[in-house]
Formats: C-alpha cells, sequence, structure tokens
C-alpha cells in the first residue's frame, strides 16, 4: 500500500507530419531512419542495464521484447517500401506501418499477445521522437520534481518506469494493463503497489490531489479521509508484523507440525535468482524456467555451451538441494520470434512446449546435451512439460537416449542416470499417470494450465477471468486423482503452479499428499511458516471435507476458515 499526492499523465501520440520528398532525397530518409533506429536501440539497451544492475535480469529482460521490434524485418522492409513508392517522409511511413501492427496485436483474441501492442507502441514514439528531432523520449516523469508520488497514466510502459528512480515511485495506477503485462511484472519486482485496468482513471483523478493505493485488494481511494487512513495504516502495521512473524520461522524445517516433511523449493528463471532462493532456505529449485534465458538471448536456443554454463551455475550453487530444470516451455504466451514458430489464433493449445521441442529435435538435443552435462556438478532434474500421453514420454526419453551417447562418443562425463520427470498441466495427462509414472522418476503439477484446460478458461482472458478457480470441485479431484495414482506407483508429487504459492491452499495440497511445493521465493515465508503449524491429520480431513463439496465458494471459503484458524492458533493475532 501507498499514499502520496497524484501525479496525472496522458501518454499522446506525436503529430508526425507527411510531405513530399524528392528521389534525390530518399537515401537520405533512408540513412534518417537507420540512425532513428540505432538511437533507439542504444536508448532501451541502457534502459536495460540500468533495470538489470537496479532489479535484477528477470525484469531487465522485458526490454528484450522492446529491443525485438527494432530488429523485425517486416517492419522495417515495409517502412521503407511505403516511403520509396509514394515518395513521403520516412517517419510518416513508419509512423503509419507501425500502427497497423499495433492495431493487428489489440484484436489479437489472446491477452498476452494483445497486450504486446504496447511493447511496439512504445518503440514506435521512441523513434518518431528521434526521427523527429526531439532528443529521444520523454517520459511522464521527466518534470524534474524529486518529491516521491503516485502515478497515474492512461497506459503506463516499462520504459516509463525504468526512467524513474525507485525513491520517486510511491504507487502505479493504469487506465490499461493486466496481469501478464511488463508493468505489473516490474511493479511487483520492484514492490511497487500497483493497480492497472482502472478504466478512466486520468478523468476522476486530477493533478496533486491525496490518492491511496492498496495493492492487496487492487484498491485506488482518492482523497482519503481521516477514518480510512488510519484504518489502512492499522492495516499496514499488521501486515509488516506478520511478515516478520513469517520470516521467524525460515531457518526451522519444512514439515507439518507433528512431523511429516514438505520440502519447499523455488520457482526461477534466471541463475541469478538463486541468491533469492538461498535468502529464503529454499530446499533447491522445484521449477527453472529454461526458456527464459532463449527469451533473452535467442543465440542460447541453438547453444549448448551458452546452456551448459547457465544450468551448471544453478546445479552447483545449490548443491547437494536438486534443481529441477523445465525443457523448454516456448509458445503460449512465451512467444519466440523465429523461423521456426508460427502466430497461432490459439497458441496454448498449440504448437508449444514438448511439441515444438519433438518437432524441431536438434534443438531439443542441444538443451538435453547441457542438461546431461551441468549433471555433473550437482543434482539436477530434468522436467518435461506439457506431456499429454505416454508417446510424447517416449520420443523424449529416446532422444535423452540419443544426446547421452553423443556426449559419451565425444569423451564427456555424464552421470549414469539423471532424474526424469512430466509435468501434469493437461486433463489427459491427469487421467494417464499410473501409465505415465512407469517411466517417470516424479511427477510435477502445473496447476495454471491444469486449472485452465480443466475448466476451458483463458488465464489471461479478463472478461473470464473470475472462472479460473483452483477451487472448484473438479480442480480439487483431479489432484486427488493425480496424487493418488502417482503414490500407488511409488512416484513422488510436487506442486509448482500458483497454488502452491497461496498459503490458503497449503492446508488442501498438504492433506491431499503433495510431497513437495514450489513456488515464488518471496511467498515462502508465509508458506512455511503455515505448514509448520498445522497437523496433517488435520489437513488430510481438510481434503477429505472438500471433495465431498459441490461448489467452489462453499470450498473457498473452508480453506479460508481452516488458513484463519491456523493463524489464530498459532498467536499470530498476538505478535
Amino acid at each position: 500500500m501507498a499514499r502520496g499526492s497524484a501525479f496525472v499523465f496522458q501518454h499522446e501520440d506525436p503529430e508526425v507530419p507527411v510531405y513530399q520528398v524528392a528521389e534525390a532525397e530518399l537515401r537520405r530518409e533512408q540513412a534518417r531512419f537507420e540512425e532513428a533506429l540505432v538511437a533507439t536501440r542504444e536508448e532501451l539497451q541502457a534502459l536495460r542495464e540500468q533495470i538489470a544492475a537496479q532489479v535484477g535480469e528477470a525484469e531487465a529482460s522485458v526490454f528484450d521484447a522492446h529491443l525485438l521490434v527494432l530488429e523485425d524485418r517486416a517492419l522495417i522492409e515495409e517502412t521503407l517500401l511505403a516511403s520509396a513508392e509514394k515518395r513521403v517522409n520516412i517517419d510518416h511511413c513508419f509512423a503509419s506501418v507501425a500502427e497497423r501492427y499495433i492495431e493487428f496485436f489489440e484484436h489479437i483474441d489472446d491477452a498476452y499477445l494483445r497486450e504486446r501492442a504496447s511493447d511496439i507502441r512504445d518503440v514506435t514514439k521512441r523513434v518518431l521522437a528521434h526521427l523527429l528531432g526531439r532528443g529521444g523520449f520523454r517520459s511522464f516523469g521527466d518534470d524534474g520534481r524529486a518529491e516521491a508520488r503516485v502515478f497515474v497514466a492512461n497506459n503506463i510502459n516499462a520504459s516509463d518506469i525504468a526512467q524513474l528512480p525507485r525513491e520517486k515511485i510511491l504507487a502505479l495506477v493504469a487506465e490499461t494493463g493486466g496481469q501478464t503485462g511488463h508493468t505489473y511484472i516490474m511493479a511487483r519486482a520492484m514492490k511497487v503497489p500497483a493497480v492497472v485496468g482502472v478504466a478512466g482513471v486520468t478523468e476522476k483523478i486530477a493533478m496533486g490531489v491525496p490518492v491511496l493505493v492498496d495493492g492487496y485488494d487492487g484498491t485506488v481511494i482518492v482523497d482519503p479521509g481521516e477514518d480510512t487512513l488510519f484504518r489502512y495504516g492499522e492495516f499496514r502495521r499488521k501486515r509488516k508484523r506478520l511478515q516478520e512473524v513469517y520470516e521467524s520461522e525460515l531457518g526451522e524445517p519444512a514439515e507439518t507440525r507433528d512431523g511429516r516433511p514438505c520440502p519447499l523449493r523455488a520457482n526461477l528463471e534466471t541463475r541469478e535468482e538463486v541468491v533469492d532462493a538461498k535468502a529464503v532456505h529454499a530446499e533447491g529449485v522445484g521449477l527453472f524456467r529454461s526458456e527464459g534465458m532463449v527469451l533473452r538471448d535467442r543465440a542460447a536456443l541453438a547453444s549448448e555451451e551458452l546452456q551448459f554454463r547457465e544450468y551448471r551455475e544453478v546445479v552447483r550453487a545449490l548443491d547437494p538441494a536438486p534443481v529441477t530444470i523445465r525443457t523448454f516451455d516456448i509458445g503460449g504466451d512465451k512467444y519466440l520470434p523465429s523461423r521456426l514458430t508460427v502466430r497461432e489464433r490459439n497458441p496454448f493449445m498449440g504448437f508449444r512446449a514438448i511439441r515444438y521441442c519433438l518437432k524441431n529435435p536438434g534443438l531439443f538435443k542441444e538443451q538435453l546435451r547441457a542438461l546431461l552435462r551441468a549433471a555433473s556438478y550437482g543434482n539436477l532434474r530434468i522436467l518435461l512439460p506439457m506431456i499429454s500421453g505416454v508417446r510424447e514420454l517416449h520420443a523424449a526419453r529416446e532422444l535423452l537416449a540419443e544426446a547421452r551417447a553423443e556426449l559419451r562418443a565425444r569423451g564427456e562425463e555424464v552421470p549414469e542416470a539423471v532424474a526424469l520427470g512430466c509435468m501434469i498441466e493437461i486433463p489427459s495427462a491427469a487421467l494417464m499417470v499410473d501409465v505415465l509414472a512407469k517411466y517417470c522418476d516424479f511427477v510435477s503439477i502445473g496447476t495454471n494450465d491444469l486449472i485452465q484446460y480443466l475448466l476451458a478458461v483463458d488465464r489471461g482472458n479478463d472478461n473470464i477471468a473470475e472462472l479460473h478457480e483452483p477451487s472448484h470441485p473438479a480442480v480439487v479431484r483431479i489432484l486427488h486423482t493425480i496424487v493418488r495414482e502417482a503414490k500407488a506407483a511409488g512416484v513422488p508429487v510436487s506442486v509448482c503452479g500458483e497454488m502452491a504459492s497461496d498459503p490458503v491452499y497449503t492446508g488442501l495440497l498438504v492433506g491431499l499428499g503433495v510431497d513437495e511445493l514450489s513456488l515464488s521465493p518471496s511467498l515462502l515465508p508465509e508458506v512455511k511458516y503455515i505448514l509448520r503449524h498445522m497437523d496433517a491429520a488435520e489437513a488430510e480431513a481438510l481434503a477429505a471435507e472438500c471433495l465431498r463439496m459441490e461448489g467452489p465458494r462453499r470450498i473457498r471459503r473452508r480453506l479460508g476458515a481452516f488458513h484463519e484458524e491456523l493463524v489464530r492458533r498459532s498467536a499470530l493475532t498476538t505478535h
């Protein structure tokens, strides 16, 4: 939460003139365009380095999407062609072509791809600023005032945030955006309260008016009264005390009050985040998203050596704790501009994850060889995403065997056995766990996609977001089935989706018999504290009770009541 005076800003499209250009001047127009692209690239690269140093590599990677726009040959070539054919100034041609791209993305059904329109718009304004001779792009924070404020805008770009010192940002409020947008992601990483998707907010809040932003509930209160300020002040102090209490047991074992172990591992995307995992005493990594390095640097996709170095550093840093590395989950909301991928109307159900890897065996074996080599430096486990049946699992195992043979033929040392698991995130896999378990050393439930596919709900669509319900009876039942069948086969089960990060669901997952949880390091302290203050038997009774319920609201209320009882019993309210 944050409170302060509002700085209201409306991003406006620049006025771009249009005029005829003599044929002899076309080469000069082309040179102007190339110079603007170079200047924008240098500007964005500087911002990326700044965010990497101040916040982290994962957050800085959002600018890779901006840089990729500058490398889009179709955008560049269409601009040059339009200038040559119409004999008009290059800035007008670029603005027109870019606007077509923006409109295309804004009308795509997929919410994640739709939000990429803001990346193109941001880059377009930067390029035009250089073309129009305005000395670079100016963000909404460039007024020179020193005090920290609540920034309110019709649209807040990732680069807007990057150009503001953290100490100047109390909170962010925007008319556009969602939870998959770069603004939201960066704000969360910087621990800045942010409320996005507030229609008409720039018209309802005046410059300088006191504003209170509640990032917990997504509430923006204009000119709050004394009673409201007092209530929120008390709530903030309580949250701070609770966090201190949660962190007081970080060094203790991750187990229930009666001694049932449930290791808590970290979800990571970069090797730099290992520091965060160690800080909260995570017992290794339950999910390392390997595609992150490819989305930051496409050269890594076809480079065994680059991948090996990344995996080796993570594994070596956390040895002997296990590090579970998921093979490339490219596709869906992680689009990779490449000749190897195509834009799809329904990318979450299309050419992604293991399907992408099996269709590109050469690239897949690059990764498998890198993983096998890194396994010599610690406890590495390989996790296969989006498995729908045994055919894909067998095909992946065959390529893994080929990769091992190729390494040995090169004289490389490879461990005799490397644990292999599969993600359970498609209903067909959930119903085939008894068969899949025969060929796996462990299974990991990806609840985000499992819920999406099971309930037919696009988790990125704001219009039906409330239907993406983890407490739906069908979700509880399918989790029960997965755990039961895996246990019968003697295979351990972990959960690495958002349900693992929510302490309200900790009792349910433990009660269903999940062996380990993997979650964001920042959320681990509270989950560990809640875990340590419940008994395994009462968690099992809770799960059995939820399995008999017919509605998601009843299940959610019961889980909430169980969580609140644990809070009271552990004397959190007395701290």
